[in-house]
């Protein structure tokens, strides 16, 4: 019989994999691996605000990981080069979160939790959070997957469609922050990003459409989250990069199978 602690901790990473696999199909195929990480990384200056102000955590990582995302939104939106706006954002956002935690009384020795994840220690709360912030993410994408699609194959179609590519790409930025706050107990900040781009990644060389691509990567993830919870009980390895070896892992058979198949 699985102790309670294991139980939520499975529950928890399935739900963040429901999330991350449909958005990061979106994230691999708008190449958008370092939007991600600016997103993330900014979730541990919510942590500080959150810490410090007595919010609930998940509360200060949502809304500091969406004003980084609409930042970014924006200035993609007016033209800037992204790669090297990026960057910058990412590593300062990162900076700027330790520096702040480090102030807070009583937090630092806790740190590891929050850049790598703490999914055993996964209460019922934390649950209710996750859950309700992976199916609005769900439903969101669900709602508006024609139009996101459409927008992320070709914005001139999409114009002459009659849809308009900021708006999608504001959902997505939306979705992407929601996903960030929810994942932040379960892989970390550092890590979040991984569980976007890898089953994503490896859905892409079994899949056949679009739809059946976002399905696998949500399958994958959900797999490689169990893996990893086993790899971490049967050899006592942290369990939040378990869960991202164990998805490393998947991408390495996919890609592989996907190489046979074409020779």
């Amino acid at each position: 019989m699985f102790d309670d602690f294991l139980i939520r901790a499975a529950l928890a990473g399935i739900g963040v994999a429901l999330a991350a696999g449909p958005l990061g199909a979106f994230v691999v195929w708008r190449r958008m691996a370092y939007f991600g990480d600016a997103t993330s990384h900014a979730a541990i200056l919510g942590v500080a605000l959150a810490l410090a102000s007595d919010l609930p955590v998940g509360l200060g990582t949502l809304a500091v990981a969406l004003l980084m995302a609409l930042t970014v939104s924006s200035l993609a939106a007016r033209g800037w080069a992204m790669d090297t706006t990026l960057g910058v954002l990412a590593h300062s956002a990162l900076a700027f979160g330790l520096v702040a935690v480090s102030f807070v009384p009583g937090v630092r020795t806790d740190l590891s939790a929050y850049l790598f994840g703490d999914i055993l220690a996964v209460s019922a709360a934390d649950l209710v959070f996750i859950w309700g912030g992976a199916a609005l993410v769900v439903a969101l994408l669900i709602w508006r997957w024609s139009a996101l699609l459409t927008s992320t194959l070709n914005e001139d179609l999409a114009h002459a469609s009659g849809l308009d590519p900021d708006r999608e790409r504001l959902i997505l930025t939306l979705a992407l922050a929601l996903t960030v706050a929810v994942a932040l107990k379960v892989v970390g900040a550092l890590l979040i990003a991984a569980m976007l781009i890898i089953p994503a990644a490896a859905a892409r060389g079994l899949a056949r459409t679009p739809e059946s691509m976002a399905v696998l990567a949500a399958l994958i993830g959900g797999a490689a989250t169990l893996g990893g919870l086993q790899l971490s009980l049967l050899y006592d390895t942290p369990a939040g990069p378990s869960i991202v070896a164990a998805a490393a892992l998947a991408f390495a058979a996919s890609a592989t199978l996907g190489k046979l198949r074409r020779t």
